[in-house]
């Protein structure tokens, strides 16, 4: 994997942590009265995260492969994970581990196969898609 994908692929999962948190926040919205103060903050916030995202995204696929970056959408289970247990005090259970595990194999699975096929574009000749 190139220097540039790798750090792309980390801006990737940043953004897909920022892209998790607007869950916390429209959880956190949905336990205020409708329109109230804090329910339109914590509203603002999921729209903000949205905004954020939609953008890192746009500029993302412009510099990774399409499958690669799409494949790691599923990331934010994890981080769902993550946030239940640290903000809202949920239980990491075994099943939730064998998810997560389910996920992180599909993850790498896609990404190694879109790795070799552009090794083999590039091997035969081919014009790689950037």
């Amino acid at each position: 994997m190139k220097g540039s994908t790798v750090k792309y692929l980390i801006i990737l999962h940043l953004f897909m942590a920022i892209y998790s948190l607007t869950s916390v926040a429209a959880k956190f919205a949905g336990g205020e009265e409708f329109l109230s103060f804090r329910f339109i903050l914590f509203y603002g916030l999921v729209l903000f995260g949205l905004f954020v995202y939609a953008i890192a995204w746009q500029q993302i696929i412009k510099h990774m492969p399409l499958v690669s970056a799409y494949a790691n959408r599923g990331v934010t289970v994890i981080w769902g994970i993550i946030w239940g247990y640290f903000i809202f005090s949920e239980e990491i259970t075994l099943r939730k581990i064998i998810g997560a595990a389910i996920i992180v194999c599909g993850i790498v699975f896609i990404v190694t196969a879109d790795a070799k096929e552009e090794e083999a574009k590039k091997e035969n000749g081919e014009q790689a898609d950037e």
